[in-house]
């Protein structure tokens, strides 16, 4: 079982390296790619070095599954070449998910769709995977008509530069921004470019990959997502119109019986979710669950995962997981 990575030194590509000791993936050869300039750098992996290689040299190797978190453009310029000497590619881009022809895929919700025929898999926007994780169990039994989104984003979720821009700010120490503006002691509701609508391509994202991860039309979301000055985690305050009534007992139940999710709910102790707690864990947490009292069957709550691991990478590899345990490569 050949596995590359594709995009291994960046923030989400380390974090891969991470889970694929911490769960022991049953990998036989592990083949790391980043840019031209990491060629031929060494990352430390289970105890041993391994040589970053480049994309034509991973090719050749014909790995099993090759998991990409590169970028867009890089995606879309070699995951086809992988797919045709018969790899199996997991892409953490955008560049994939709304491609009719692609199967975007959260493992617990639909990983039962995917066949072996699937050679270019998408691995949804980090904040729909949180979205919908909390989403999914409700919807089956409610029914959703419209949910109200707004995000509250880690610079993570940028990149290194964006992670360095804070980090400099708070020392008060000039460098390079990431953002058009300041993001310590800000806050910015930009996340991604502004499209035509007026709405950015993060809340488009949001709006829309749910409806085909759940493969219903029939509810809409409207979302508002902005950056804030935290290092890792994302946070979604989300309210939920439903067409059926629920208790909130029976919405605290299901959701604590559902995998991947953890609720955090009690107001008299102070318990609720919060990045500082997500942190450097898989799960979804979720919790200030309370009924909208200006509208009938409508919920309102806040969900908080780690961006960098159920929202990228640990998502990736439970993908993975699925194929190897399917035997669907």
């Amino acid at each position: 079982m050949k596995i590359a990575v594709v995009g291994a030194t960046g923030m989400v590509g380390t974090v891969m390296l991470t889970l694929l000791e911490e769960r022991n993936f049953p990998l036989t050869e592990l083949i790391l790619v980043a840019s031209e300039k990491s060629i031929g750098r060494e990352v430390s992996y289970n105890g041993k070095l391994v040589p970053i290689i480049s994309m034509e040299d991973a090719i050749m190797a014909r790995p099993e599954i090759a998991i990409f978190s590169a970028g867009g453009d890089t995606s879309i310029a070699w995951a086809p070449k992988f797919a045709e000497v018969g790899t199996t590619v997991i892409d953490n881009s955008s560049a994939w998910r709304m491609d009719p022809s692609k199967k975007l895929v959260v493992p617990e919700i639909n990983a039962h769709l995917l066949t072996s025929e699937d050679k270019i898999i998408a691995n949804p926007n980090c904040s729909t995977i949180q979205l919908v994780m909390a989403l999914a169990p409700l919807h089956k039994k409610y029914k959703m008509k419209r949910v109200v989104i707004s995000t509250y984003q880690s610079v993570s979720g940028t990149g290194v530069k964006a992670v360095q821009q804070l980090e400099n700010e708070a020392l008060g120490k000039k460098g390079e921004m990431a953002y058009p503006y300041p993001i310590y002691k800000n806050a910015l509701p930009h996340c991604d470019v502004f499209e035509a609508n007026g709405y950015t391509k993060e809340e488009m994202k949001l709006a829309r990959e749910p409806q085909k991860i759940l493969d219903d039309r029939t509810f809409s979301i409207s979302a508002t997502a902005v950056r804030i000055p935290t290092a890792g985690g994302h946070s979604e305050s989300v309210n939920v119109e439903f067409l059926n009534d629920f208790e909130l007992a029976d919405v605290r139940k299901m959701l604590h019986e559902t995998p991947g999710i953890v609720v955090q709910d009690n107001p008299d102790t102070n318990t609720y979710p919060m990045p500082i707690y997500a942190h450097g864990k898989d799960d979804v947490f979720v919790g200030r669950i309370r009924r909208d009292e200006t509208q009938p069957n409508t919920l309102n709550m806040w969900i908080v995962s780690d961006n960098l691991r159920k929202g990228a990478a640990t998502n990736a590899i439970q993908i993975a997981e699925y194929l190897v345990k399917k035997k669907l490569v």
